[in-house]
């Protein structure tokens, strides 16, 4: 089978991957297949220790990225993940989240993976290799100027990506890296770049470990920042989610009696008479108002703590 003429030989590409962090043989494993199974475990959890420090360095970047979200958000933009492998799969699973546990938009924050929805389960082998994939399969969510697109790549150099966030870039839509290695690729086309160097991999190159740990408490952080400043929240209890199974009723039977003191079966009155909103439940449990003006107002001022703030008691 012969090359595509566009990718680096594979003896370019070695030399390419010998200056990354990610590929690097932590010389003191050298012998890891010797070691009992507790002595291995000892040292992924030592390893593992290190990755939030890694994070902690790299929160100026993302509170910056997630004031830009915000924004654009707020403006009726969009929020999407793109990546190829377990990085791909790690944006697809945090963007699958937030409708449940903050009642966003399905198409709110989206994820989006090389080689489409299948790669979610099974390697498309060379689908990262694609940087006009990234392009076209961005082009066909009708990209705007008002989105914000994530791409994500331990290596920091994923063609797939790459393409992506030059799309994404063109359209004047908001771009935002998250590598493992510094000075990447990727970072040099976002308008944040979030590098997080975690160092070599117990087993080298395999960035489903710590690089994956690494991504997946950055997009933590994203998203879980970007919904609290967006009003989902009140304080650090979940008042925008979406109760679908028997867990999530009583979760938000229990976060209207913890925010508004009510009894249980107040708070399941309430809840009944909203829809199942806590978030308007708790409002008209402080505030008097009826169900009705409860979405009104929440509609037009979508932060519960506000519309306290703005609401006198009745």
């Amino acid at each position: 089978m012969s090359e595509n003429p566009a990718l680096p030989t594979v003896t370019q590409m070695q030399h390419e991957l010998s200056a990354l962090t990610t590929e690097r043989v932590d010389s003191g494993l050298r012998d890891l297949d010797t070691f009992s199974t507790e002595r291995m475990l000892r040292v992924m959890n030592t390893l593992d220790h290190e990755v939030p420090d890694a994070v902690e360095q790299a929160i100026p970047v993302i509170t910056a990225a997630v004031d830009d979200i915000v924004g654009r958000l707020s403006e009726g933009g969009r929020l999407i993940y793109i990546g190829a492998g377990t990085p791909g799969r790690l944006g697809v699973l945090d963007a699958s989240e937030c409708p449940p546990t903050f009642n966003t938009d399905p198409g709110m924050v989206h994820g989006v993976i090389a080689g489409g929805d299948g790669a979610i389960r099974t390697s498309v082998e060379g689908a990262e290799d694609d940087a006009d994939a990234g392009a076209a399969d961005l082009a066909g969510l009708a990209l705007t100027e008002l989105d914000t697109v994530t791409g994500i790549s331990a290596s920091g150099r994923t063609p797939y990506v790459l393409g992506a966030l030059q799309y994404a870039r063109s359209i004047g839509a908001l771009t935002i890296s998250i590598a493992c290695n510094s000075g990447s690729a990727i970072g040099a086309v976002a308008d944040h770049a979030i590098d997080v160097v975690v160092g070599p991999e117990l087993i080298a190159g395999s960035t489903r470990l710590r690089a994956g740990t690494a991504q997946k408490l950055v997009l933590n952080m994203l998203s879980t920042a970007t919904m609290v400043r967006l009003g989902k929240t009140y304080g650090n209890v979940m008042v925008d989610l979406r109760a679908s199974n028997q867990k999530l009723r009583a979760r938000s039977r229990r976060a209207v009696t913890l925010i508004t003191g009510a009894s249980e079966s107040d708070a399941a009155r309430a809840l009944e008479a909203t829809g199942g909103s806590a978030k308007e439940a708790a409002l008209v449990l402080m505030r008097g108002l009826s169900p009705q003006e409860a979405h009104s107002r929440l509609t037009r001022t979508p932060s519960l703590r506000q519309v306290l703030r703005d609401t006198l008691p009745r």
